[in-house]
């Protein structure tokens, strides 16, 4: 008779050869009673609604990382065996996707001519409401990693006029992507849209796209009708966009940056200089190391003693002799903490004699990410390639709806970001913005989280702030004033919360300490 671990294995057998070949929605009918339920009780499986579920795993029981991390994908499956091939994403949500935004929505809007105009619940407080409507005409379709969209063309023409003050970062991206304004007025014109012509010449010139705007203009006046261009944002921006912006992840970093400076610099206190005693001001960084290491690496999960920190720090680590320190992966990461400390505190120096703070990080940052994963590269844990630079995979952040930029995005969007931080003059956005930015981005398989604080503290130095920590007691504040940014694009809370901490530490207040004793 089978044990029943043995039956386990005969349950994930079958729910590997489901996922080898690339089912990601998986429903009832797909696996046998028995095994579904197996998997289900084990974590192997998550419901997503009746009779549909995802691949889980037992550690993460309660969580909505494995939901948020398939929800794209899941999404995809389950709307092509409700509709086959006549539903899209909304204009709305389409017009996001183009963007470059994967964020998982609270509530994803559908159209399709077969749709019953109701909301259909799924995990995690998640809903999908599919509207009875009629598609955009085959050209105006497209389909991206599975999803049905709108064209970028009728996304615009389509769209709410909200989204224009409601997602400014998102309608800007997608307007900056048009480069003649042909596909738009082939749509405007055969739907007469001229009130919608208006809005979109406004939009187009807020963006800088002023021969786009004059053209819809010139056209639609050509053809009959009369046209009040109206410009549908809340602001103009003073940022100037590429002429042409290929790239929606370049596009919409620049735009993520000009749009939330000015909330920063509400928000943080003013820089103090430059310090004249340089050897001084890196003996302080020195004095805050036990405790800045300690909180970085166990806001990141890793349990860290002070003992493990000195112990580290003085030499006497020893994997190769010493069975304790061989068994802790903590280890690992505390004496690749140890190395990168020591490579950014380079860095602190250069931006302190008046080097570009921006061209520093962009220069150095290579070298603090090397030097934090060569112990774990030397002790075989992980493979020597993963040094070479950004990574080639896709990585999800731990219960967060904010979906990281894909490999090819994020060599798009890291020039960008390294040029924003390089032009900027005030000390406060290179802070809030840098970190902020950086992590959002995640360029790395791993160690995002430490890189972005790492970069947060030279951009502080370079304009006299002290070095700040962020406690572990705080991480739960900090993660969701993070999530705040990534998914609403609401800076305030981050940069609220940044600044708060570096004024305690300005006015000789503890933000952060190590706990006592061994």
């Amino acid at each position: 008779m089978a044990s029943p671990q043995q039956k386990l294995a005969e349950s994930l057998e079958a729910l590997k050869a489901l996922q080898d070949r690339g089912a990601v929605a998986i429903r009832a009918a797909d696996l046998t009673r028995t095994h579904r339920e197996r998997l289900l009780k084990n974590g192997f499986l998550q419901e997503v609604m009746k009779g549909w579920y995802i691949p889980g795993r037992p550690d993460e029981a309660g969580e909505t990382t494995a939901w948020y991390a398939s929800f794209w994908d899941f999404c995809a499956a389950y709307l092509r065996e409700r509709f086959g091939s006549e539903w899209s994403l909304s204009p709305e949500q389409s017009l996001s996707f183009h963007a470059g935004n994967r964020a998982v929505p609270a509530q994803l809007l559908v159209r399709s001519p077969k749709a019953r105009n109701r909301a259909t619940s799924l995990a995690h407080n998640n809903s999908v409401f599919d509207v009875r409507a009629s598609l955009p005409e085959g050209g105006a379709r497209e389909e991206r990693d599975g999803l049905i969209l709108f064209s970028l063309p009728a996304a615009l023409v389509a769209c709410s006029p909200t989204v224009f003050r409601q997602n400014p970062i998102d309608a800007r991206t997608a307007l900056a992507m048009v480069t003649d304004a042909s596909g738009v007025l082939e749509i405007l014109l055969r739907g007469d849209h001229s009130v919608i012509a208006g809005r979109l010449a406004g939009a187009f010139r807020n963006v800088g796209r002023e021969r786009i705007a004059d053209d819809i203009l010139r056209t639609m006046k050509a053809a009959g009708y009369t046209v009040r261009e109206r410009d549908p944002f809340d602001e103009r921006i003073d940022l100037a966009l590429p002429r042409r912006e290929t790239s929606p992840y370049a596009g919409r970093i620049r735009l993520m940056w000009g749009l939330m400076r000015g909330a920063v610099i509400e928000e943080f206190p003013r820089a103090p200089g430059r310090p004249n005693d340089i050897d001084r001001y890196l003996a302080r960084v020195d004095e805050t190391y036990t405790t800045d290491a300690y909180h970085s690496l166990s806001i990141e999960g890793y349990r860290v003693s002070v003992d493990l920190i000195e112990r580290v720090r003085g030499g006497a680590w020893n994997p190769d002799g010493d069975a304790g320190d061989r068994e802790l992966s903590n280890a690992l990461a505390a004496r690749g903490y140890w190395q990168a400390f020591q490579a950014v505190k380079q860095s602190v120096r250069a931006v302190l004699v008046n080097e570009n703070p921006g061209a520093v990080a962009d220069r150095d940052h290579g070298e603090w990410y090397r030097q934090m994963f060569a112990p774990s590269v030397s002790a075989g844990l992980i493979p020597a390639a993963s040094l070479a630079g950004y990574r080639d995979g896709q990585v999800y952040i731990r219960n967060s709806m904010h979906v990281p930029l894909a490999p090819h995005a994020v060599r798009d969007a890291m020039p960008v970001f390294f040029e924003m931080l390089e032009q900027e003059e005030d000390a406060a956005v290179r802070v809030a913005l840098g970190h902020f930015i950086f992590v959002y981005i995640h360029p790395y398989m791993d160690g995002n989280g430490r890189m972005g604080r790492f970069l947060m503290n030279v951009m502080l130095a370079a304009s006299g702030y002290p070095w700040t920590v962020i406690p572990v007691q705080r991480r739960d504040a900090y993660t969701a004033a993070l999530e705040q940014a990534s998914v609403q694009q609401n800076i305030a809370p981050v940069a609220r919360f940044l600044g708060g901490l570096v004024r305690d530490s300005m006015e000789g207040r503890n933000v952060a300490r190590a706990p006592e004793g061994r």
